[in-house]
């Protein structure tokens, strides 16, 4: 019987250390906004589903189709922060733009909206652009650049 006990061995000394520690940093540096993907997601499908969950669906016709859309396309980007964080970094700032549009889109897309229309889009877009300014700072702070 073979002797498998590794006592008094130390992994600094076996030969391919430091190419396993790039390979873990490697696999673990694109996880920065791993925080963030979760709630830009959720903001993303509330702000898909809000028109039916406010009953704005007859009086904002346009304004429905509209946060349907935007609310498809930032869930979409949570997802994608999820599964390619790497690739997604540049599009940091695309979210913080989609918020600032939330935030202005009432009174662009919609006609006449009321106090709970513009509320409802105004506090999707300041989350919308709050998640995109974090992802920003984080995917920057780590030493990815995000244009």
């Amino acid at each position: 019987m073979s002797n498998l006990s590794h006592t008094g061995r130390d992994m600094a000394s076996h030969p391919d250390v430091s190419e396993m520690r790039d390979r873990y940093d490697r696999m673990l540096g694109g996880r920065d906004v791993a925080l963030v993907d979760a709630p830009v997601f959720l903001v993303g499908l509330y702000c898909a589903i809000s028109p039916w969950v406010l009953h704005f669906t007859t009086s904002q016709p346009t304004l429905v189709a509209h946060n349907l859309i935007m609310g498809i396309a930032i869930a979409a980007l949570g997802l994608g922060f999820t599964v390619m964080p790497q690739r997604m970094y540049g599009l940091s700032w695309a979210i913080c733009a989609m918020g600032a549009w939330m935030i202005i889109s009432t009174w662009v897309v919609g006609s006449s909206p009321s106090l709970g229309v513009i509320l409802n889009n105004v506090i999707i877009g300041g989350l919308t652009l709050l998640l995109g300014l974090v992802c920003a700072a984080v995917s920057m702070k780590s030493g990815k650049r995000s244009a």
